[in-house]
């Protein structure tokens, strides 16, 4: 990142004259545009020397050491998007969006400006965290050239989208596009310490990526709303309300201009070739008779010139909006929309999926028609299973990397605020906490009215289900983060030294397996043996009876996946990125998978297939006997999370904050 002090997003910003729409370029990355065409003049950046084409970075350009330029995307006045590939991540192809603000004006004032504006859009973006929003990764300065490193997205804008159809779009879809912006626009507005407005809403602004989900980008002229003080009128001509025009920066003003888009895309009529405020003029009906009076009367309330008549803040937009009949099959900006065209083969498409606000590590659980999850913002979450729909959440202390177990009417969970914690199924309330000396990412097993679990203050827990009260005890060498495998009268569970125990009903130690490093993954009882991974590269077959090594497989990579099997094969996944299908009784390799990212998450099994996320953001499922792909589904953040599957659905979490329901 760049030593400079950064323009603080709460910061008035000076005023200015309004850009031009050729001035202003959006980050956001749209594949398949050819890059413009080249020359051969060079010039000197920074006292480097970089090959330019028509004063733009070439192929191959390496910025930071770390950024290599893949080709352009496209540019306007005074910057230039260029697709590029983060080389600090050698085994994986990991792709961004380097914005270049070039900065060559002979004026000093005017150069300080820019370089504000440069700073004071990284300084938003880096501090904004919703699902809808790129992230940026790094920005810095080299001589007159200021660089944005971002996410790279996949798909392409509403405007394009536009232009490529010759019909209107259903009404059921802008509204669902409307419901996503509603909802990213309500988190601009409700940002600490002071509300954003986003001041550019308009159809090139509102991204539609890979799966069909809105992304909001280009923040150039994103400022934070301070009432009471003016700023410059920024912003494009037919979707600006009128106050922007005076320079005052209000929430309402991106209820008006999501207004006028909404307007433009069921009119296909663009605004910017028309006067100014002339919606009433021009009303929907008369280009497009089939959207409902319901939705006309909302967009004209959104549009109404007199600001105090407008709708009084997004969230009662939206609400609005989610009364239509057409929303009922419109998807917000937790559910993901129809893109048949955009998945993979074979990819099933999500029934729903619901966004938390932090990374999901842990894997969900469900019963009760209700999927249960546990977040890193702290709170367990409690969703209806068939819909997504909210039912309510508990918060802890701590993030919750523990994934909850259900037990007689309670969801046992553990927390990074080193409590387990038993709430109940049904209201979410809680009936009792079980403090312990360290974090909790053991998850909890419970049988014969006993809750069992580990904890990083070196302990194995046993706990009376019925009120939390410690049972017994015991003391390991080292923090215990796998999750207990019960027997009919035994527990077994590794710790982080590589000691793997077996221990009886009252606490004491039947034997004792040692591995040379960690493990951490849960091990698999199948009748007379128990498998189990290791950090140390090894899976070990072990004996039930007395912990004997009956035989180990040897991997590439530590093994922290826990085990599943289909009677024929155990199947785990490995830190060396690859899913291994190895034979229970001769411990043979039947198959391995690679994956471009780390295995982790633990494989699942259903009707000849394995389940299994990877930190290259992939759900894959696998033949499970020949190891081949039938399909992958892609998320926006590692799978560390693994599948739960009931009733022929499969949920998971992803560290892009989603919980996701995929029918098989």
């Amino acid at each position: 990142m760049s030593e400079k002090t950064s323009i603080k997003p709460w910061e008035q910003d000076k005023p200015d004259s309004p850009e031009k729409e050729s001035d202003k370029l959006s980050t956001r990355t749209i594949s398949g545009r050819p890059p413009a065409k080249p020359d051969l003049s060079t010039r000197q950046v920074a006292g480097k020397a970089r090959s330019r084409v028509e004063g733009r970075l070439t192929k191959d350009t390496l910025l930071q050491g770390r950024y290599r330029i893949m080709g352009v995307i496209g540019a306007g006045g005074m910057s230039t998007v260029y697709k590029a590939q983060d080389m600090r991540f050698p085994k994986v192809t990991r792709l961004c969006a380097a914005k270049e603000m070039l900065n060559t004006s002979s004026d000093p004032h005017i150069r300080e400006r820019n370089l504000n504006n440069f700073e004071r859009e990284a300084s938003i973006l880096a501090t904004l965290s919703h699902p809808a929003i790129p992230q940026v990764y790094d920005y810095f300065t080299e001589g007159d050239h200021s660089y944005l490193i971002q996410e790279f997205i996949k798909g392409r804008d509403l405007e394009e989208m536009l232009n490529t159809i010759d019909t209107f779009p259903p009404e059921s879809q802008v509204v669902s596009w409307a419901l996503q912006t509603c909802d990213v626009l309500v988190y601009l507005h409700s940002y600490k310490p002071h509300p954003i407005v986003f001041r550019d809403v308009k159809p090139s602004n509102i991204m539609l990526d890979e799966y069909n989900r809105v992304r909001l980008v280009d923040f150039g002229i994103a400022k934070v709303f301070q009432s009471g003080l003016k700023g410059t009128m920024i912003g494009t001509e037919g979707y600006s309300p009128p106050e922007q025009y005076r320079g005052i920066a209000d929430p309402r003003g991106d209820i008006y201009a999501l207004g006028a888009t909404m307007h433009h895309l069921l009119s296909r009529q663009d605004p910017r070739l028309e006067p100014p405020f002339s919606f009433h003029e021009r009303p929907i009906h008369a280009a497009n008779p089939n959207v409902s009076d319901e939705l006309v009367t909302i967009i004209s309330q959104a549009l109404e010139y007199d600001i105090e008549k407008r709708f009084s803040s997004v969230e009662t937009l939206r609400e609005a909006l989610s009364k239509l009949p057409s929303a009922r099959g419109a998807v917000s900006a937790s559910l993901i929309g129809s893109t048949s065209d955009l998945r993979a083969p074979g990819e099933p498409k999500p029934l729903w999926d619901f966004t938390c606000e932090d990374e999901i590590r842990s894997s969900p659980a469900v019963a009760y028609d209700t999927v249960y999850v546990g977040v890193y913002d702290h709170n367990l979450y409690a969703l209806e299973a068939r819909t997504g729909k909210f039912l309510w959440k508990y918060p802890t202390e701590g993030g919750i990397g523990s994934s909850p177990y259900v037990f007689e009417g309670l969801v046992l969970v553990g927390s990074q605020d080193q409590s387990l914690y038993a709430i109940s199924a049904q209201s979410g309330s809680i009936r009792w906490t079980c403090p312990t000396g360290g974090p909790i990412y053991s998850s909890p097993k419970a049988q014969l009215g006993l809750v069992f679990f580990g904890s990083d203050d070196n302990k194995l827990y046993a706990l009376k289900a019925s009120s939390g009260r410690v049972a017994w005890t015991l003391q390991t060498e080292s923090p215990v983060r796998s999750s207990p495998t019960l027997g009919q009268s035994t527990i077994y569970v590794g710790n982080e030294s590589g000691s793997f125990y077996a221990v009886n009903a009252g606490g004491k130690i039947i034997w004792r397996f040692r591995a040379r490093r960690g493990i951490t993954s849960s091990a698999l009882m199948v009748g007379d043996n128990l498998y189990v991974g290791s950090k140390d590269g090894f899976f070990y077959t072990l004996d039930v009876d007395n912990g004997w090594d009956v035989w180990r497989y040897r991997c590439n990579g530590p093994v922290i996946s826990s085990p599943a099997t289909d009677g024929t094969y155990v199947f785990f996944g490995s830190v060396d990125g690859d899913v291994y299908a190895v034979n229970m009784a001769s411990g043979r390799l039947g198959w391995r998978y690679s994956t471009e990212g780390q295995v982790t998450s633990s494989p699942a099994v259903h009707q000849g297939a394995v389940y299994v996320g990877s930190t290259d953001g992939y759900l894959y499922s696998l033949d499970a006997d020949k190891g081949k792909l039938r399909w992958r589904f892609k998320t926006e953040g590692p799978i560390i999370s693994s599948p739960c599957i009931v009733d022929n659905t499969l949920y998971i979490g992803s560290s892009d904050h989603h919980v996701y329901a995929l029918p098989l």
